[in-house]
């Protein structure tokens, strides 16, 4: 059974993340209020059914899936566009990949000790960010 990501995580560090902003299209301002934002994220997962959760004070966004099923998502709250997504297990990697308007775009997420690291990619950019476990 791959690694259990259930909990609840906290932003530590967040590398990249305007130029990510920037490929994805997201207006000036709304990259300004985000780029100051510390979003926690609470994950549930059951077997291979997840749900993510990202909140913060400005937005928050749900998404649920089923490993390596492809499902239509509207990333409501970050670019608002919709994709064809699927999320499947490379060792015990979470890799998705988010077909639509934009190409290379997807996330990695994968756990280091107490710590979840989320990397996002669209066009030719990389955010990498780390969060850890809250108690």
């Amino acid at each position: 059974m791959p690694v259990d990501y259930t909990g609840t995580w906290d932003i530590v560090s967040n590398v990249n993340f305007e130029k990510y902003m920037v490929a994805l299209g997201i207006d000036f301002a709304t990259r300004k209020i985000a780029s100051v934002l510390k979003p926690q994220k609470v994950i549930k997962q059951d077997g291979d059914r997840f749900t993510i959760q990202t909140f913060t004070t400005f937005r928050n966004y749900e998404f649920s899936f089923k490993i390596g099923e492809e499902f239509e998502e509207q990333t409501k709250g970050m670019d608002n566009r919709m994709c064809k997504t699927v999320v499947n297990w490379e060792n015990d990697k979470l890799v998705c990949v988010q077909k639509g308007e934009k190409r290379n775009r997807g996330w990695t997420h994968w756990i280091q000790g107490d710590e979840l690291h989320l990397e996002l990619t669209c066009e030719d950019q990389v955010c990498k960010q780390v969060f850890k476990r809250t108690l």
